[in-house]
């Protein structure tokens, strides 16, 4: 065993109690650790007030950038209705010779479902080159264009190409494209 006299039993307590007195006396009485905390402290606070400061500048830019945002949108609005009154001004003006695809005086007929670009270039050959143009058929036109290009009896019709023509001369794309593919 290790310790079996008294002896042996004073000078452990001895060497314990001698340890301990050198603990204290080297110890800074935790000013070292206390002064640690309080450097610490000070970093975070100083952390934490840059970033408060640098959220309101960011919240301050996003607030521009709004406003801004309102702004602009504000014109286009404004600027997207006198775009679509002088649209509909010159749609009326270019009755007589068109208007259409590009300025081209055409418009792309191939988008009706039932006209393919063959078809299509037939149609322009026999001066049909507009939605308009197709819009303004009657039925006995219809009649006779199917039969010029040897379509079945009703077909015109069948398809919808007036109502096809109708919604993409107004724009409505999204809608034609939901019920034509």
């Amino acid at each position: 065993m290790l310790f079996q006299t008294p002896t042996q039993f004073a000078v452990l307590a001895l060497v314990l109690l001698a340890g301990w007195f050198f603990g204290l006396a080297s110890s800074s009485g935790g000013k070292k650790w206390k002064q640690r905390f309080r450097d610490e402290e000070a970093a975070h606070k100083a952390y934490r007030t840059e970033v408060a400061t640098d959220l309101k500048t960011r919240e301050a830019r996003l607030h521009e950038v709004e406003v801004e945002r309102d702004r602009l949108q504000k014109e286009r609005t404004t600027a997207t209705t006198a775009t679509t009154t002088a649209a509909a001004t010159a749609g009326a003006a270019s009755t007589s010779h068109g208007g259409g695809f590009f300025g081209w005086g055409r418009d792309n007929l191939s988008r009706i479902r039932g006209i393919d670009p063959d078809l299509e270039s037939v149609l322009n050959a026999r001066g049909i080159k507009t939605y308009r143009s197709i819009e303004g058929l009657s039925e006995a036109d219809e009649r006779a264009l199917e039969d010029d290009l040897r379509l079945r009896s009703g077909t015109i019709d069948h398809e919808r190409w007036r109502e096809q023509a109708a919604m993409l001369r107004e724009g409505r794309d999204d809608d034609h494209g939901s019920r034509w593919g």
